[in-house]
């Protein structure tokens, strides 16, 4: 289900340009509504395609306001549950409440390292940019081989 904006808690990440869940949306669907027209309330964020919405909770988990939610499916949480997670900076709390009012959490970690210290180049050769145009170019720079038709699984 889409995720929605509880403009009670946005405060549209204290005025910037581009506010937290904006960045993080992968498919650009959350608007930062500056001067209210569009929603009615001015310098808070919306959804402005929910139909369009992967799911992805990516802007739930990033809102440092707490204000995004989604809508959940009834089969996974009846109505009048929610789900909301709190992200840390080494893990995510997850809070569940259920209709009946108990309150389950779970924390989960984020990160296997400490921040910054992954080196993603670490071990690989510099690319040579000269080389770049050269055919197989990238097959030599990955490690790339061809396939061999003789390990190909058949029935």
């Amino acid at each position: 289900m889409p995720t929605f904006v509880r403009t009670d808690k946005c405060d549209g990440c204290k005025g910037g340009d581009k506010t937290a869940c904006m960045y993080i949306c992968p498919h650009d669907l959350m608007k930062l509504d500056k001067d209210g027209s569009e929603t009615g309330h001015a310098m808070r964020a919306f959804n402005q395609e929910p139909e369009q919405c992967w799911e992805c909770y990516s802007c739930v988990k990033i809102c440092p306001q707490q204000a995004i939610e989604c809508r959940h499916y009834a089969d996974i949480v009846p109505l009048g549950g929610s789900v909301q997670p709190l992200r840390g900076a080494d893990s995510i709390m997850w809070t569940i409440k259920f209709r009946n009012g108990n309150i389950k959490r779970f924390k989960f970690p984020i990160r296997t390292t400490e921040e910054g210290s992954i080196n993603p180049y670490g071990g690989k050769p510099t690319a040579v940019m000269a080389n770049i145009s050269k055919s197989g170019f990238f097959n030599e720079m990955s490690g790339y081989r061809a396939g061999n038709p003789a390990e190909l699984i058949r029935k």
